[in-house]
């Protein structure tokens, strides 16, 4: 049987009597298979491995302990073959063939009426693989297809207008397309409608299908062009006319992203909606110039605050990293509470701009000088400032800010010039 030969179609079985001959692994797989589409099944077997007799014990399908015979057919939709032998399954095939069922030959694929595909299922999308009888290329060809699916490579976006829409906050991570999640990435490619923010994974928006609409309501420091309310609002209305709608953020949704308001928002109007996480900008940014926010002998614990934020109640010392996000305008006043708040003042500080960007710049000083040295070379947002021995280790740190000792016992013992 030549692959041209082969019209794919979908059976919907439910409720539908059909019969699986034979008892080993594979009638197993295929009994399961099934199972799952609804179908109503009979196994007929002189022998059942176990699962299936477990199966047969639980009321899921009923198990004929015997040899096949013709009147198995009576009334049946739907034939699987499975016992290994070659003339049982040619024997079940014939009659199933003059009765007019489909039947797969499981023994010989070039004389079978159907073939049993290759088949993965990725949210309500179901793939069926053909590989011209050879079911090993087709679970490799149906694996690659289902990767791309759930990374959101190929679309998965319905055609149809749904009944109910819902909303989906989707963390983007810090602007570099390939730090999105893959769950993200998956529900960014059904989208109807994405709300997005200034910051995130911008690049993404140029993948979408040309009818996906856009919705911009990024902010900046001091300029929120669409309040905070109008932002849910149009994730709860656009939901309700039966959209598919991401929120398209940068970091995380629930890092200091607004990300539970707009939930809450959502489930108070009886809106789907479902939160994504993603790499926050707090741990990735400074990442991204080789500073790690704990670090064996210098950082056990890190605290992230905005720079709008009272600093009092971090606690003001080196080994414990303060993360200050959308920090620049106030960065004077925020270092100098640190040092007033007995932060010693030569703590090195690092600010990330643009972090993954290609712009990306690093700024490196200590609490002293910091504020100084971002007003000279101009530093703006977005980005991140972390202050603490951990802008030691990073490969921008000037030489004498390094350390050669990470032990917890003599943590900062500066490095000695040979």
């Amino acid at each position: 049987m030549a692959i041209q030969d082969i019209y794919p179609t979908g059976l919907r079985l439910l409720g539908r009597a059909v019969l699986v001959v034979g008892g080993g692994r594979v009638a197993l797989r295929r009994a399961k298979g099934l199972l799952d589409a609804g179908g109503k099944v009979t196994v007929v077997a002189p022998y059942a491995c176990a699962d299936l007799r477990e199966l047969a014990d639980a009321g899921l399908l009923v198990w004929k302990k015997r040899r096949y015979s013709s009147t198995d057919l009576d009334g049946v939709w739907f034939v699987q073959t499975a016992t290994g032998h070659a003339d049982v399954d040619t024997a079940v095939s014939a009659d199933a063939d003059e009765r007019r069922i489909w039947c797969v030959n499981a023994s010989d694929h070039e004389s079978s009426a159907a073939w049993t595909p290759a088949v993965a299922q990725v949210d309500d999308v179901k793939i069926a693989v053909n590989a011209g009888g050879d079911p090993r290329r087709a679970m490799a060809r149906r694996d690659a297809v289902a990767t791309a699916l759930e990374a959101g490579d190929l679309p998965l976006r319905r055609r149809r207008a749904a009944a109910v829409g819902s909303v989906a906050l989707v963390g983007g991570g810090p602007s570099d397309a390939g730090l999105i999640t893959v769950r993200g990435r998956r529900l960014l490619g059904q989208a109807d409608v994405v709300v997005a923010d200034r910051l995130g994974p911008r690049t993404l928006l140029n993948e979408l299908a040309p009818d996906v609409r856009v919705i911009e309501v990024g902010k900046t420091p001091g300029h929120h062009p669409v309040p905070q309310s109008e932002i849910n609002r149009i994730l709860v209305d656009e939901a309700r006319a039966g959209n598919r709608v991401v929120r398209l953020k940068g970091g995380d949704p629930y890092v200091l992203g607004r990300g539970g308001e707009e939930a809450e928002y959502c489930r108070l109007h009886a809106v789907d909606v479902e939160v994504v996480p993603g790499v926050t900008s707090a741990i990735s940014v400074p990442a991204a110039a080789g500073i790690p926010v704990t670090h064996r002998g210098l950082a056990k614990g890190f605290s992230v605050v905005t720079g709008h934020e009272e600093l009092s109640e971090i606690p003001a010392r080196p080994d414990h990293t303060v993360v200050l996000l959308m920090g620049v305008n106030r960065l004077r006043d925020s270092v100098g509470a640190l040092a007033q708040a007995g932060m010693p003042i030569d703590t090195p500080v690092g600010i990330v701009e643009n972090g993954y960007l290609p712009q990306q710049r690093v700024t490196i000083g200590t609490l002293e000088t910091i504020a100084a040295q971002a007003e000279a070379v101009g530093v703006a947002n977005p980005a991140v400032i972390v202050i603490g021995d951990v802008v030691r280790v990073s490969p921008y740190a000037p030489e004498h800010f390094k350390t050669s000792d990470y032990s917890t016992t003599t943590p900062n013992k500066p490095r000695v010039a040979s």
